[in-house]
């Protein structure tokens, strides 16, 4: 048995372009999964060649995004590769149905595994988060039991005095955290010291119904603590130093990436271009954001950047008019961009349909 620890492998290549994109899967999900798996099935191809393997195989099933995203990365990585993919047999589906039978056959062969018929959570456990399928969960308008979660206390469990902590950016991606005093610095040393202030506060839950690849809706439950913070404070120091235009272009770069990523294309071109336009974007995204960690919440309180020049405290305060340019410029700022907008208008009276009209 080979075993390859590529945390910051995954910090490093994954997760930090994850940041700097913002990246989200159906306005839900962060993509802890499928973040996790290009870095893997990596991995596996550089060990199988290692070994004079010629076989990779995984136990994904027949029905969910994993097996497309172990193979495809496969495929990418190396063409020649063999697979064997045990659910897609038809001597192992027709033995093993499902993951009951599996159940059943572990403990019938005194196999110890940490699921059993009360929590038979199908679970992908690794440095971003946690995730919950199967048993009742399969039954959407069910609650997910109390004693599921294992990466994050309940919130409403959470302690009483919020926490408060400050991250450091540099072109977009983390570079120090401060918190109860420590300085924290090095990727994978500041994602494990967010993932630890996430679970102690209860942040970075979500119950979703999700679009597989595939076709079918699944729900899953994620445990996702230091990417949650780590995220909305990137998030929140874009507004101050990110160009607007830029940021309007790279949300829906954003959106083609975490696609990508969920769907296995991580080894694409498109996937390469996509990336290398969303680096750029970020080459400004220089600054501090302070936070509080409570009770399930991330509430940022302040941030600030010495570099960008984009936000003017004098420019923007509504007690001076000492700026390079006049308030009476607005007139005709207005009146221009109204220009398309009368004529909507005059049409929609010649209609019949002014929009003046009340319902």
């Amino acid at each position: 048995m080979i075993i390859e620890n590529v945390q910051q492998e995954l910090i490093d290549d994954l997760v930090w372009p994850a940041i700097q994109c913002n990246a989200i899967y159906e306005g839900q999900y962060l993509l802890g999964t499928s973040l996790a798996r290009p870095v893997l099935a990596r991995a596996m191809v550089q060990v199988a060649k290692d070994n004079n393997c010629t076989i990779l195989s995984h136990g994904c099933t027949g029905k969910g995004n994993d097996q497309v995203r172990f193979e495809l990365a496969w495929k990418a990585c190396d063409p020649k590769m063999k697979v064997l993919a045990p659910w897609r047999i038809p001597a192992f589906f027709n033995r093993f149905q499902g993951r009951a039978d599996l159940l059943k056959f572990a403990e019938e062969q005194k196999i110890p595994v940490s699921s059993t018929p009360k929590a038979p959570w199908s679970m992908d456990d690794n440095i971003i988060h946690c995730s919950y399928e199967a048993g009742i969960l399969e039954q959407t308008d069910k609650e997910p039991p109390k004693d599921m979660w294992k990466r994050t206390v309940d919130p409403l469990d959470a302690p009483d005095k919020p926490t408060r902590f400050t991250v450091y950016f540099a072109e977009g991606v983390p570079v120090k955290l401060e918190v109860d005093g420590k300085t924290v610095t090095g990727s994978l040393e500041i994602f494990k010291e967010a993932n630890e202030l996430g679970r102690a506060n209860g942040i970075g839950r979500e119950d979703i119904v999700e679009s597989r690849f595939i076709g079918l809706k699944s729900r899953g439950c994620y445990d996702t603590p230091g990417l949650t913070i780590l995220r909305k404070l990137h998030q929140n120091l874009e507004g101050l130093v990110m160009d607007s235009k830029v940021r309007i272009i790279r949300d829906r770069l954003s959106d083609d990436w975490a696609q990508c990523i969920y769907n296995g294309m991580y080894f694409t071109p498109e996937r390469e271009f996509v990336q290398q336009a969303i680096s750029f974007s970020q080459k400004q995204v220089d600054g501090k954001v302070e936070a509080l960690a409570y009770k399930g919440n991330v509430i940022i309180v302040g941030r600030s950047s010495e570099t960008s020049n984009l936000y003017s405290e004098e420019e923007s305060s509504m007690d001076t008019l000492d700026m390079d340019w006049s308030v009476e410029d607005t007139t005709g700022f207005i009146n221009v961009n109204a220009i398309r907008i009368a004529k909507y208008g005059e049409r929609k009276i010649r209609d019949g349909e002014p929009l003046s009209k009340r319902k």
